[in-house]
C-alpha cells in the first residue's frame, strides 16, 4: 500500500511517518503540510490511503475530501473528537484517529484500511455527478415573448436576482424570468459551475481567482466556502 501524509504540524506528521515504518507493506509516498500541494500530486498518481489533519488554516482536511473527484481512502488525525460521527458522512473516510495516536490504535486502523481497500478497489467519488446536457451547444430564452438563442460559449455569469436571472453574456446581458436552479440544470457541468448560492460562471472564462472571489472581465463574483472545494478540484493546479 501507498499512502501520503497531510498535518500543519511538523510533530504531528513526524509521529504518522514512524507508525507507517511499522508496517511492513505500507509506503510513505510523501508528506504535506497543507492540502493544496497534495492535490496536486494526487492530481498526478494514485495512493491507496491518506492520513490526514482535519484541522488546517486555509483548507481543512474536510475541504480537502470534499475538492478530489476520486479520493483514496482516508484516515482522519485529530485532536478533535466531535467530529467523529459527521467523518462517516464521506464514503472515503474509513476511520478516525484521535491524536495522541497509539501503536495498537494504529494497527487497528490499517486493517479498516485494508478492509476497505479489498471490498472496493477503485477511487471513491465524493462528488454528485451533474445535470446539465453537454450534448447541447445552445439554449433559448423567454424575452418579452421573443426566443432568443444562446450559445453556452457566450455566457459569462447567471446571477440570481428573486424570481429572475441576470444572464451576462459577451456582448449583452438578459433578465429572464426564471430561477438559478431551473438555469443550472439546463447548462453543461463541463462548462458552467455554481461557486455561490445566487452566482454560476463559465468557468473556463476566469481571469483571476484571488482569496474569496473570481474575475470574470470586470465583474467580481464571491465564491462561498461551501463551493470552493469544487471550484478547487476543477483548477489545474500547478
Amino acid at each position: 500500500m501507498t499512502c501520503i501524509i497531510i498535518d500543519d504540524e511538523a510533530t504531528a506528521r513526524a509521529i504518522v511517518a514512524k507508525h507507517c515504518s511499522m508496517v511492513s507493506d505500507l509506503k510513505v509516498v510523501a508528506e504535506f503540510d497543507n492540502a493544496i500541494d497534495a492535490i496536486k500530486l494526487l492530481n498526478q498518481q494514485d495512493v491507496d490511503v491518506v492520513f490526514l489533519d482535519i484541522h488546517m488554516p486555509g483548507f481543512s482536511g474536510v475541504d480537502f475530501v470534499q475538492t478530489l473527484k476520486n479520493c483514496p481512502k482516508v484516515v482522519l488525525t485529530t485532536s478533535d473528537t466531535e467530529f467523529a460521527i459527521a467523518a462517516y458522512e464521506y464514503e472515503a473516510i474509513v476511520d478516525y484517529m484521535v491524536k495522541p495516536l497509539t501503536a495498537e490504535r494504529f494497527k487497528k486502523s490499517i486493517q479498516k484500511v485494508k478492509s476497505a481497500l479489498d471490498k472496493k478497489g477503485t477511487p471513491v467519488s465524493n462528488q454528485q455527478s451533474g445535470s446539465g446536457s453537454d450534448a447541447l451547444q445552445e439554449l433559448y430564452i423567454n424575452i418579452d415573448k421573443r426566443l432568443i438563442k444562446l450559445h453556452f460559449n457566450e455566457i459569462l455569469v447567471v446571477k440570481a436576482q428573486g424570481d429572475y436571472i441576470d444572464i451576462t453574456t459577451e456582448n449583452k446581458e438578459y433578465h429572464v424570468h426564471t430561477t438559478l436552479k431551473k438555469i443550472k440544470d439546463k447548462l453543461p457541468d463541463k462548462i458552467f459551475l455554481q461557486i455561490h448560492r445566487s452566482y454560476i460562471i463559465n468557468f473556463s472564462k476566469i481571469i483571476d481567482i484571488e482569496d474569496n472571489s473570481v474575475l470574470i472581465r470586470k465583474m467580481v463574483i464571491p465564491i462561498s466556502r461551501s463551493n470552493r472545494p469544487e471550484l478547487m478540484r476543477r483548477l489545474n493546479l500547478v
